[in-house]
């Protein structure tokens, strides 16, 4: 293939060298007049593992060149990748200039040219940015449109400092989220011989998609320091107490937990979490992560309770209550709360839950829901059919072949909220709203 790289700094280079290096045709574009006269000479203006090598054997045979002239580059390929950076901004907010100036002088490239061309964009950036900031450009620039004259994708790198040419080489996972048909067939064609998970999906998961791995990254970083800060501080060895919680890899280190959905509850994570906490404060330890871990759960239990409300219905019936599919614990269950809290603003409850028996709750569990909705009794019903008679909303919680089923045979002037992703829910339409999707 035929491939022009805009911006040769850490991304760029490594995209460069390493796509020439596959046997493929590539021209690196910068306005640094430096780093196109190192490259030139053989040599990467980068320090990274492996990558002067790459850069020495591709620019003597020919495959790397590299060029200050934007439409010279557009001219002779088929394919740009934009791999400029999207610095912060003092108040955090994301700069994307450098983006939006590259793909100009691409648009203006792609004016002058008569064939088919291919804009895709490396540099992370926010959900939104190719569709709203990008595409507008290259129309006005280019005096066509997508499809016609011109594509669009977010291709996100997933490339390590250090290891850089090593994870382009065998990434994680390549993200392609192409607008249009010929962009996705070249991309399909570039990252054909790779053998990571490939995932085609919109330009705004692709985008968003880096962020998700970026910030977990972050969040994992700050979370292992607040514990080795509570650990200096009690004098026990953090990398003891952090290699027994990396060791387990069913539910730590997995996907376990990660699925969006409702707020956590039940008689371990709330009460653990605001031991944890207070525990930190007692012994002067600043650990904001943990310290906030509980205020985030409650905005949720907060937003689940204004979503319902937003509807407008006030008869409501509820396909599950405990706070985990498959038990009958209700200690501390966010729908609990929830219900409580829709009862005090006039709402009509309704409650279905198979597994929750109010004859058999005992010690703790019924102590907790007595005190919370003392008069739980009059709400709870025995059958689909009760909970479902009257109700003008039907909000389930979790996955059970029942509530599938009710899914199935709720009336036309019915809607369905959704904590849990019951499958077969989007055949509702808009009758039926995710939670979180």
């Amino acid at each position: 293939m035929r491939i022009s790289v805009f911006g040769l700094g850490y991304v760029g280079t490594v995209c460069a060298a390493c796509l020439a290096d596959q046997g493929h045709t590539v021209i690196g574009v910068d306005i640094n007049q430096e780093k196109i006269d190192i490259l030139r000479s053989g040599h990467a203006p980068i320090v990274e593992k492996d990558i002067d090598a790459l850069v020495a054997r591709n620019v003597a045979e020919g495959r790397l060149k590299v060029t200050s002239d934007s439409f010279e580059a557009v001219a002779e390929t088929d394919l740009s990748l934009v791999c400029v950076g999207t610095p912060s901004r003092h108040n955090g907010s994301l700069d994307t200039s450098a983006v939006e100036a590259v793909v100009a002088q691409i648009g203006d490239a792609i004016a002058a040219k008569e064939r088919y061309h291919s804009v895709v964009i490396r540099s992370t950036v926010l959900p939104g940015t190719a569709r709203e900031r990008l595409l507008p450009i290259l129309e006005a620039r280019t005096g066509g449109q997508l499809g016609v004259a011109f594509g669009l994708a977010s291709n996100p790198e997933f490339m390590r400092e250090g290891t850089a040419v090593a994870d382009f080489k065998n990434p994680p996972k390549t993200v392609m989220g192409a607008m249009d048909e010929p962009t996705s067939d070249l991309l399909n064609e570039l990252y054909g011989n790779m053998s990571a998970p490939v995932f085609r999906v919109s330009t705004e998961v692709a985008e968003l998609a880096k962020y998700a791995d970026n910030v977990w990254h972050a969040l994992k970083v700050a979370f292992g320091n607040e514990i080795g800060t509570l650990c200096k501080t009690l004098r026990i060895d953090s990398h003891e107490v952090m290699d027994i919680f990396c060791s387990d890899t069913k539910l730590n280190i997995s996907k376990a937990y990660l699925r969006p959905g409702f707020a956590f509850g039940g008689s371990c994570l709330p009460k653990d979490t605001r031991a944890l906490a207070q525990f930190c404060v007692s012994k002067d330890v600043d650990a904001p992560i943990i310290a906030n871990l509980m205020t985030s759960n409650k905005r949720l239990v907060e937003r689940g309770v204004d979503w319902i409300l937003n509807t407008g219905a006030k008869k409501i019936a509820f396909l599950g209550f405990s706070f985990k599919a498959g038990t009958d614990d209700l200690r501390e269950s966010p729908y609990v709360t929830v219900i409580e809290q829709l009862i005090g603003k006039g709402c009509s409850i309704r409650i279905f839950d198979r597994n929750v028996e109010l004859a058999r709750l005992m010690g703790a569990n019924r102590e907790y829901l007595y005190h919370v909705i003392p008069h739980i009794a009059d709400l709870m019903v025995g059958s689909l059919d009760e909970v479902l008679d009257g109700a003008e909303v039907i909000v389930t919680t979790a996955h059970a072949p029942e509530y599938i089923h009710a899914i199935e045979t709720i009336r036309p002037e019915q809607r369905l909220l959704d904590f849990a992703r019951i499958p077969g829910s989007e055949k509702l339409g808009d009758r039926y709203d995710g939670f979180h999707w």
